[in-house]
C-alpha cells in the first residue's frame, strides 16, 4: 500500500477512555472539545516533505476517507490536514 502524491496513510493510534463529570465512560476520539486526532504514518507520497514513515501525527478529526484492508482500518489524509508531527 503505497500513498502517491500529496496524501499519507494513516492509521489512528488506539486511544483509552476517559470520564465525564457524570461518570459516562467516552472513548477520547468521541469527545466533541478535541479536533485533533492521534495517528502513526503508514505511507507517504513523493511530495511529501517534513514527514515519514512511522512518525506520530496529530490531524484534523473531519479529514480524510476510510480505507479497510483486512481487518484494519487506514484513513488516507492530505498533507495539508497535519497540524503536529512529533
Amino acid at each position: 500500500m503505497k500513498a502517491i502524491g500529496k496524501n499519507l496513510i494513516i492509521q489512528k493510534v488506539k486511544e483509552g477512555t476517559t470520564s465525564t463529570k457524570g461518570g459516562l465512560l467516552l472513548a477520547k476520539n468521541q469527545r466533541e472539545d478535541i479536533r485533533y486526532i492521534e495517528a502513526q504514518v503508514m505511507s507517504i507520497g513523493e511530495e511529501v516533505v517534513g514527514i515519514k514513515k512511522s512518525d506520530i501525527i496529530f490531524y484534523d478529526r473531519h479529514a480524510g476517507h476510510k480505507i479497510e484492508l483486512g481487518k484494519e482500518t487506514y484513513h488516507v489524509i492530505k498533507l495539508s490536514d497535519v497540524v503536529v508531527v512529533l
